[in-house]
C-alpha cells in the first residue's frame, strides 16, 4: 500500500513532527518521508481530507462482537470494519461469546476472523472455564495462542482463593489478570445506581459499594501475590481512591474506565430508556468529576468504549428484563471531545497499548504506518445514521458530540469513510 498524505497536522507528542502540518508518504506501510511539501511522481493515492489531523493508532481495550454465537448482535467482519471507520487500529476483544472464548482453539478461531484485516485484533481469553469462576481457564496455551490478557466479561470471581490462585498461576509468564469490580451478593439484582434516582423511579439498586469492596480485595489479594492486575471499568470516586493508594504503594495495577460513565449520571434514567442500562451503572456526578480527575492525573490508565452491542429484542423492553450494554465506537472520540483537549483524548485513546504489550509506533520517518485519521473541530448531532454496527443500542443517540473521524491506515491497509 503507498500514499501520500497531504496537510496533516501530527498529534502525536514522540514524533519530531508534532504539531505540524506536514504531508506523509507512506510506502509499503512504513512512513518513508515527513515533509511540509512532498511532490507525487509515481502518483500514489494522495490522502486529502478538510482539517486532517493524525495521530498514533488508537486502541480499544474493551469490545465485544458477539460471533461465534451471538451473530445477531454482531459479527467480527463488521465490528472490525465500524472499528476502523471510527478511528481505531487495534481492539482487544471479549471472551463473551458462545462459546465462551476460553481455550487454544478459541483463540485461534477469533484471530482467524481479523486475518488481512486493517484493524488488529487481540483476544482476551476467559479467566475461568466457562465464565462461570469455578475453575481457571487454560490460560497458559491461551497465551500461546495469542491471548494478551484474562477476562471474564463483566462476571465476578467471587473465590477470592481463585483469584489470588490465577494472580500467582498467570505471573509465571507475565499474564495479565482482569477482575470485573463487583459484589455479586451486594449487588445482587440490581439494574440502577443504588441512590436517589433508583429509588424515585423503583429501580433495584446496584450500590457503590458492591465495587468497592470488590476492589479493595482485588487490591489486596495483588498485594499478596506480587502478581499483575488490570481492574476493568471502574465507575466510583472511592474505586479511584483506592486504586491511587495502591500505586503509591508501587503495586502492579491498572484500571480503566467507560467512556459513558464519564459522561451520563443516573439522572438519565428518568426517561427509562435501557440504551443507558449498563454495567457498572451509571453513577453520579461526583463519580464522574472523580473519574475524569482520575485520568488527569493518571490514577485511571486507559478510557474503552466498553463496546456491546446487543440486539433490539434484548433492548426494546422494561427496564429490569433488559440486557446491560451500549455500543460505543463510533461515539467515541466525539464524546471524549466534549471534556478533554485532543491531544489527551489521543493520549487517552493510546496510552493503553503498552499496559497489553502491543507494537506502539511513532509518527516518524522510518516507521510503520499505524495512524489515525480525524477531524477534531466539527460539532454535530449523533443519530443512528452514524453507526455502522449491526445492533443500534448507543447511549449517545441524540448528543451533540465534537470531531469526526474519517479513518485509518494500518497494517498495509486503508480504511475510510
Amino acid at each position: 500500500m503507498n500514499a501520500l498524505i497531504k496537510s496533516a497536522t501530527i498529534v502525536d507528542s514522540k514524533s519530531d513532527f508534532h504539531n505540524e502540518t506536514v504531508d506523509i508518504l507512506i510506502e509499503k506501510g512504513r512512513i518513508t518521508k515527513i515533509s511540509k511539501r512532498i511532490s507525487n511522481p509515481k502518483n500514489y493515492r494522495e490522502i486529502k481530507l478538510d482539517n486532517l489531523h493524525v495521530s498514533q493508532g488508537w486502541f480499544d481495550s474493551s469490545v465485544s462482537f458477539g460471533e461465534p454465537g451471538y451473530e445477531e448482535r454482531e459479527i467480527i467482519s463488521n465490528g472490525l470494519k465500524t472499528a476502523a471507520r471510527s478511528g481505531f487500529t487495534s481492539v482487544a476483544l471479549n471472551a463473551n461469546s458462545n462459546p465462551v472464548i476460553d481455550s487454544y482453539a478459541d483463540i485461534t478461531f477469533v484471530k482467524s476472523k481479523a486475518n488481512d484485516n486493517a484493524v488488529s485484533l487481540y483476544p482476551l481469553g476467559a479467566l475461568t472455564k466457562s465464565s462461570d469462576g469455578t475453575d481457571l481457564a487454560e490460560l497458559f496455551d491461551m497465551t500461546n495462542a495469542g491471548a494478551i490478557a484474562f477476562y471474564d466479561y463483566q462476571k465476578p470471581i467471587s473465590n477470592p482463593n481463585l483469584m489470588k490462585i490465577a494472580l500467582q498461576y498467570a505471573s509465571n509468564f507475565d499474564g495479565l489478570v482482569c477482575s470485573f469490580p463487583q459484589e455479586s451478593r451486594i449487588s445482587g439484582n440490581g439494574v440502577a445506581n443504588e441512590h436517589i434516582n433508583s429509588t424515585k423511579l423503583g429501580l433495584k439498586g446496584n450500590p457503590a459499594l458492591a465495587e468497592e469492596l470488590q476492589v479493595a480485595r482485588d487490591l489486596f489479594l495483588l498485594e499478596y501475590t506480587e502478581g499483575k492486575l488490570h481492574i476493568p471499568t471502574i465507575s466510583t470516586a472511592k474505586s479511584v481512591e483506592l486504586i491511587r493508594a495502591a500505586k503509591t504503594k508501587k503495586l502492579n495495577v491498572t484500571c480503566s474506565v467507560a467512556i459513558h460513565n464519564l459522561l451520563f449520571t443516573d439522572d438519565v434514567l428518568t426517561s427509562f430508556d435501557t440504551n443507558y442500562k449498563v454495567l457498572p451503572p451509571l453513577r453520579t456526578q461526583k463519580d464522574c468529576d472523580a473519574l475524569i480527575e482520575g485520568l488527569k492525573d493518571g490514577t485511571i490508565d486507559m478510557v474503552t468504549t466498553d463496546h456491546n452491542p446487543i440486539d433490539i429484542e434484548d433492548k426494546k423492553i422494561e427496564f429490569d428484563y433488559a440486557k446491560f450494554g451500549t455500543i460505543g465506537l463510533e461515539s467515541a472520540f466525539g464524546a471524549l471531545q466534549t471534556i478533554f483537549t485532543t491531544k489527551k483524548v489521543v493520549s487517552l485513546l493510546t496510552q493503553g497499548k503498552s499496559r497489553l504489550r502491543i507494537l506502539q509506533s511513532t509518527i516518524n520517518e522510518g516507521e510503520i504506518a499505524d495512524l489515525s485519521l480525524f477531524n477534531p473541530d466539527t460539532s454535530y448531532e449523533f443519530s443512528k445514521s452514524h453507526i455502522t454496527s449491526r445492533s443500534k443500542n448507543s447511549a449517545f443517540l441524540g448528543k451533540t458530540l465534537k470531531g469526526e473521524t474519517y479513518g485509518i491506515i494500518a497494517n498495509n491497509k486503508i480504511v475510510l469513510k
